[in-house]
């Protein structure tokens, strides 16, 4: 058996498996329960400081 037909064997088996295995989890992972507080945060991140100002730097540097 060459190389290839092994590689198109293992492909058409056991790794098709394992990456619908993984777009399950992917899939389930983003829908999963109480993710969505964290998604409402991320989608609304951007309108936090939403005026005419700029936001303030999140660190400070320490005046001395």
């Amino acid at each position: 058996m060459d190389i290839y037909s092994l590689m198109r064997e293992f492909a058409d088996s056991w790794a098709l498996l394992a990456l619908v295995l993984v777009f399950l989890f992917v899939v389930f992972w983003a829908f999963r329960p109480g993710s969505a507080k964290l998604h409402d945060d991320a989608a609304e991140s951007i309108f936090r400081h939403d005026e005419n100002r700029p936001s303030p730097p999140r660190f400070e540097k320490e005046v001395v």
